[in-house]
């Protein structure tokens, strides 16, 4: 019988991993986790991004960009002050009909009857009594007892508020009120608003304010304090906007009640408190709505905008920062040179820096290296020389250890001056600007100082300029004091290669948009293996000169100093006639120099 707690060992890995677990089960698991961990990704990505400076000024600065736009909108919309307009121009029309409606229907009191009793003294048999005709059609009053029901009939749909008053100011009429024709009594107070309430109130009293005045209820027989209906009283129509206590705009026009070209009062009809601004607030909720839209947006855009900003320079400065740190021998900055943008100038910029910095240690490390190889030599034989001094049994003895004594101090003082030259270059070189230097002239002057001093040889130094005219300035950018050193250490070393009695020959000329200098001489030329060699640093090869006569790092010199200016030097040999067997041979060296032209 099988063991279900021991697995089978003819099971395979998969099998013994799903053992136990319906098939259904260990097919969806790795599908349900899915989103799941995309989710997770997703999450961290944005909670990564939300705690980046960068991306956080980013979004602020375009939502900041958003509010002020959609602030603007709200405050600046001429949809209010056309609703306003509208809504008066309306409520004149409405008004002139109401009035209308109300000239026709006031009549005299029907409930009171005035008898003369001389004119009932003078009527004649079969004439009847008709009453008092003094009334004329001019004086006849408004009856709010017949008024109220047109106005309550013509105003209920409206829902805007009526008030009729008389020729005095004196309110007869108020839509309010309809109930009791004449109800003076004030609504109960209202309860204290809480504190939303007043901070709505006053944001609204802000939006809406302006330079609107504020709206008073006044009392019944204070009808001429509106100036509206004063107007109406005087047989003018006008209309105002107010603002109440709660920041709701109220719009009132106020128009002559006429009969017979009589007044008889004035009608004012006024929107409710919460008329206009229902339509104003449902525009501004509209503009919020789009405005919460274009933030959702503009927030998801600004997130992906950043990422693609912020991820990268994150980074390029964890590389640098492990630069710095030096973590690893060689750390390698992310290549985002693909991208044709400030990062990717960013990104290059930071490589080939760090590769410059990387190349510089190496060659500090290198160079710390050759110095100190190159001083233990003269040190060990100076060293052994001093200890073998007290031994030595005779006076040529003594003579010929204090010769190397002397010959590896001078060999000491000519590898520190050397090497302190070298180490000063490139320091030198960076802070020095570059100018404009005239190379003829240069040329001309080192040409001169070789022939006069001839550096301890019968060489003589011969130039000669290739150009345009004798005018020609072959002008490059650089450091004069530094090119007239590479040239005046390429004139020794072919002096120093030449039979007395030759001649050295410089030549300078034009090669497509560069300045060349080629120096030739007559020696031996070099070897093969040696033509690169030769720019090494402490390298020499002189055997015609002793050892330790020359430090080895001229030429290296040299090579640092055209490489600063962006040009190139090489050594090559120049080719002589065939000798007896047919076999190549060799005039002399040629130094090439190239350097680009100003």
């Amino acid at each position: 019988m099988l063991d279900r707690t021991q697995p089978d060992p003819n099971q395979s890995a998969e099998d013994i991993a799903s053992d136990g677990v319906p098939e259904h089960v260990a097919e969806d698991k790795p599908q349900g986790w899915r989103p799941l961990n995309w989710l997770k990704r997703a999450g961290q990505f944005f909670f990564a991004l939300s705690f980046s400076s960068l991306t956080r000024r980013i979004v602020s600065l375009n939502l900041a960009g958003l509010v002020a736009l959609v602030a603007s909108i709200l405050y600046l919309s001429q949809f209010r002050a056309g609703l306003i307009d509208a809504r008066a121009q309306s409520l004149l029309v409405q008004a002139e009909i109401i009035a209308g409606a109300i000239a026709a229907s006031a009549t005299v009191q029907t409930n009171a009857i005035t008898i003369d009793p001389d004119r009932l003294l003078d009527l004649k048999p079969g004439e009847t009594y008709g009453g008092s005709d003094e009334y004329s059609p001019l004086d006849f009053p408004i009856n709010p007892e017949r008024v109220a029901p047109v106005l309550r009939t013509l105003i209920s749909p409206t829902k805007t508020r009526a008030r009729i008053y008389d020729p005095n100011g004196s309110l007869l009429l108020d839509s309010r009120n309809l109930e009791n024709v004449l109800r003076y009594d004030l609504p109960p107070p209202a309860e204290k608003p809480g504190f939303v309430e007043r901070g709505m109130t006053a944001v609204r009293t802000w939006l809406n304010r302006g330079d609107l005045p504020l709206y008073r209820e006044l009392g019944p027989e204070n009808g001429n304090g509106y100036a509206e209906v004063a107007d109406a009283l005087q047989g003018q129509k006008r209309s105002m906007v107010r603002v109440n206590a709660r920041g709701e705009v109220i719009v009132s026009v106020a128009v002559p009640v006429l009969r017979s070209r009589a007044i008889h009062g004035a009608l004012m009809l006024s929107t409710q408190g919460d008329d206009i601004d229902q339509m104003v607030t449902a525009e501004r909720l509209a503009i919020l709505k789009v405005g919460g839209v274009a933030a959702a947006v503009m927030i998801m855009l600004s997130l992906l905008l950043a990422s693609t900003i912020a991820g990268p320079v994150r980074r390029l400065a964890d590389s640098a920062e492990r630069v710095r740190r030096r973590i690893k021998t060689r750390v390698e900055i992310p290549d985002f040179t693909r991208r044709r943008d400030e990062i990717g100038h960013l990104s290059g910029a930071l490589r080939d820096m760090t590769s410059a910095l990387y190349s510089r240690i190496e060659a500090i490390e290198m160079f710390a290296a050759d110095v100190a190889h190159e001083l233990k030599n003269p040190l060990t034989s100076l060293r052994s020389a001093v200890e073998t001094l007290p031994l030595a049994r005779n006076e040529n003895s003594r003579a010929r250890l204090l010769e190397v004594i002397e010959h590896d101090v001078k060999r000491l003082d000519r590898l520190i001056s050397d090497i302190s030259d070298a180490s000063r270059l490139d320091a030198e070189l960076q802070r020095q600007d570059a100018i404009p230097v005239d190379l003829r002239r240069l040329l001309g002057t080192l040409v001169s100082v070789a022939n006069e001093t001839k550096l301890g040889h019968d060489v003589a130094v011969e130039a000669r300029y290739e150009g345009r005219g004798p005018t020609d300035p072959f002008s490059v950018t650089g450091h004069d004091s530094r090119l007239g050193q590479v040239v005046s250490n390429l004139l020794s070393n072919a002096q120093s290669f030449s039979e007395r009695g030759s001649k050295v020959r410089l030549t300078c000329r034009r090669a497509r948009g560069e300045i060349e200098i080629v120096v030739d001489d007559d020696g031996p030329g070099i070897r093969d293996d040696a033509l690169e060699r030769i720019f090494e640093r402490f390298y020499t090869d002189r055997p015609h000169q002793g050892f330790g006569q020359n430090s080895g790092l001229g030429l290296s010199i040299s090579k640092q100093i055209i490489d600063a200016h962006g040009g190139r030097i090489w050594a090559e040999n120049r080719p002589g006639p065939a000798d007896a067997d047919g076999a190549p041979t060799v005039a002399g060296a040629r130094f090439v120099v190239r350097l680009p032209a100003l």
